[in-house]
């Protein structure tokens, strides 16, 4: 069995690129699974789409089958062609692909640093997969220790704090303002893009109610209902009714005009706390006495200020993923092979067990003499399995090894299926993977 993760991401694939392959509703979701699991060579599956990745997550028996059959479903799909596609995707196979997901996990692979929603995304998305009965043990095995190393980063660094994304940027500038009375407060986002999206989510964890308002209100209403109830849609046209409501304001949009004005404002008496993502701006200049305006400069700065020790952070987030990648793989090698080694050993036990009974019974062998034969012959099958049973555990070691272990498996007819692993977490330190 081999792990293989399939990813679009913000490091290879543009936003309009991610949008094609982007998925959006479980609907279409599960429809790629089911075709996914319905491959021989693929065991189990999951993916995890969000604004800023497509992960498609495997465990199969053939990694080259696996990607180019992924390829193919992805580029019908997006109607984007196969060979493309192939040039963009990046491909991660065993090793390689339980770290990508780790790091992922951990949110060092995200588009900001630290950010804590991926977690909760790729377990969701999972989750959804094992109820609809395409992943199971072999994947559930792989994010259990994903989510634990994720667990680790966080308590271990200071990653999840001082954000570095504009539009996170944004969100905790006003968290320092506002402090505890944020919580329970009404944001308005204007633009429904990447940024929009990522100011809706860090406003959602900060306890926030949002309104996204936008011109394609079809677009904003998908984009809202994909963010939770928490989220509502409305168009652009009632800006200036939610201006003169609401004290927070978050714009990204693509505008080449200014898309505030002062002519919307009607009450000047709220006080306003407004933050403008945009190049060019989207809020025009305004001397107003209780509105607080932070322009995409002022937030750089404070972004920078954080980046150094962000950076310093990652580097020992990242060495706790490699560190928990190995702990798998031990974890995973005694899985492989001491059950197999364990089963060999009572098979054998009940051969002899069997045959003594026979032989008393034939009166081949006196009863008087049973327990010295039975030693006897418990030591010679103890000899003879102990160069094996040394070879099979170091063979395991061995990514290229994995089907002779199987095979061995097919010719003792030992099933591993239904084992509960947890008794050999302990029992093999090497690593490897072959279940």
């Amino acid at each position: 069995m081999y792990y293989q993760i399939v990813s679009f991401s913000h490091k290879n694939c543009d936003q309009a690129i991610r949008e094609k392959l982007a998925f959006s509703s479980e609907e279409e979701k599960k429809e790629m699974l089911n075709l996914l699991v319905g491959f021989e060579f693929i065991h189990e599956a999951f993916i995890v789409s969000t604004c800023n990745r497509v992960e498609i997550v495997l465990a199969t028996r053939d990694n080259f089958s696996s990607y180019h059959s992924i390829l193919g479903l992805m580029a019908k799909k997006s109607d984007i062609n196969f060979y493309e596609l192939k040039e963009l995707a990046l491909r991660y196979d065993d090793e390689e692909a339980v770290h990508h997901l780790f790091s992922v996990v951990s949110s060092l692979d995200s588009l900001v640093v630290g950010e804590s929603q991926i977690t909760g995304q790729v377990k969701e998305a999972f989750a959804l997969s094992h109820k609809n009965g395409t992943s199971g043990r072999k994947l559930n095995r792989l994010l259990s220790y994903a989510v634990k190393c994720a667990a680790e980063v966080r308590n271990a660094t200071n990653i999840s704090q001082n954000p570095i994304s504009i539009a996170s940027v944004a969100v905790a500038q006003a968290h320092n303002i506002l402090g505890d009375n944020m919580a329970g407060m009404t944001g308005i986002v204007l633009g429904a893009g990447e940024m929009g999206v990522l100011a809706t989510k860090h406003l959602l964890r900060a306890g926030c109610d949002v309104i996204m308002l936008g011109r394609d209100i079809e677009k904003v209403e998908s984009v809202a209902k994909t963010l939770g109830e928490n989220v509502k849609a409305d168009s652009v046209e009632k800006l200036g009714k939610y201006l003169n409501r609401y004290r927070l304001l978050f714009s990204a949009t693509s505008s080449k005009e200014f898309v505030v004005t002062r002519s919307m404002i009607e009450n000047e008496s709220i006080s306003r706390l407004w933050f403008d993502m945009a190049i060019p701006r989207d809020i025009e200049d305004m001397d107003m006495e209780k509105l607080q305006l932070f322009r995409i400069d002022d937030l750089k700065s404070i972004s920078q200020t954080n980046h150094a020790l962000r950076e310093e952070q990652a580097l020992r987030a990242s060495d706790i993923v490699y560190r928990y990648k190995d702990e798998f793989y031990s974890w995973l090698k005694a899985l492989s092979i001491e059950p197999v080694i364990k089963k060999m050993r009572q098979d054998v036990s009940d051969a002899i067990d069997k045959e003594m009974k026979r032989a008393i019974k034939k009166g081949f062998v006196p009863l008087e003499y049973e327990a010295n034969m039975r030693k006897m012959a418990e030591q010679m099958f103890k000899h003879f399995l102990h160069t094996p049973t040394q070879n099979l555990r170091t063979s395991s070691t061995d990514v290229t090894n994995s089907n002779s272990i199987d095979s061995i498996k097919r010719m003792f007819d030992i099933d591993t299926e239904n084992i509960d692993f947890k008794q050999y977490k302990n029992d093999h330190h090497t690593k490897g993977y072959t279940i």
